[in-house]
């Protein structure tokens, strides 16, 4: 069953998804080269800590141990779940999604970002700027009366337009007292199928593409994974709020 958050429910998915989005952009601020992975997931879990927070992701239990780091950092090649690293040592030209969730009096706050270190290539700039389009276009369907397959389609219309390709193994999912609820999102399928969308259902929708095969596999750590083909992936992701009218966006920085 999908949950539908109450209106007191919704006030603190509000405030742990702003604290969330402020972490998280003051890690992507703070990430440039010379730093490793492990720096800057440090530098998270000090403003986690500061706040109030706790790591959603320390102690996550997967199939072979649970996740050691307090961030998922993937770099390059790596699509999600990377782990950070004292010998991955960022550099001008790379991409790194940065996966920052957090729990705050209860709920969970869930999103990343895609960021930039100096001057990356132009097909590193298009792949990351095509799925963090994706990313609007998937939010702007997740309207009450809409159904999880017209966010599903709409993200994997634009990455066939921009000839890129949609990891399958991985998906969206609804998000709130704990990381991962129903419904399961994918970035690939058929409008209008799969559950009903109503007002209160707070849902992580993340795009996922590949400009070659978009084919992954999981490495030896349990956690990392990797295109298969070794080129460039990318992931993005925001926590929004379904409405009766405009998706609310709830993992954005408050100006």
């Amino acid at each position: 069953m999908i949950p539908i958050k109450t209106p007191e429910e919704i006030v603190k998915m509000r405030i742990a998804c702003r604290i969330a989005a402020e972490v998280l952009e003051k890690m992507s601020n703070f990430a440039k080269a010379g730093l490793s992975t492990q720096d800057l997931d440090d530098f998270g879990r000090d403003l986690m800590r500061e706040v109030g927070a706790t790591s959603a992701c320390f102690g996550y239990a997967g199939s072979k141990c649970k996740y050691p780091a307090y961030s998922c950092i993937s770099l390059n090649d790596e699509l999600v779940h990377g782990i950070p690293s004292q010998d991955a040592i960022l550099k001008d030209g790379d991409v790194v999604s940065i996966d920052l969730s957090l729990f705050y009096d209860g709920f969970v706050g869930d999103n990343t970002r895609i960021v930039r270190i100096g001057e990356v290539s132009s097909e590193a700039e298009n792949l990351s700027r095509t799925t963090e389009e994706a990313l609007i276009i998937g939010i702007a369907k997740a309207i009450a009366g809409n159904r999880i397959g017209d966010i599903s389609h709409a993200v994997e219309m634009h990455a066939k337009e921009n000839n890129y390709g949609v990891v399958k193994e991985f998906v969206g999912h609804g998000v709130g007292k704990n990381t991962h609820e129903e419904p399961k999102i994918p970035n690939y399928g058929r409008a209008p199928t799969g559950p009903t969308l109503k007002a209160g259902m707070t849902l992580a929708i993340e795009p996922m593409f590949t400009p070659g095969n978009p084919t992954v596999y999981v490495c030896d750590d349990g956690w990392t994974v990797k295109t298969r083909d070794g080129l460039l992936a990318a992931h993005c992701e925001h926590t929004i709020l379904v409405t009766n009218s405009s998706p609310e966006i709830l993992t954005l920085v408050k100006k």
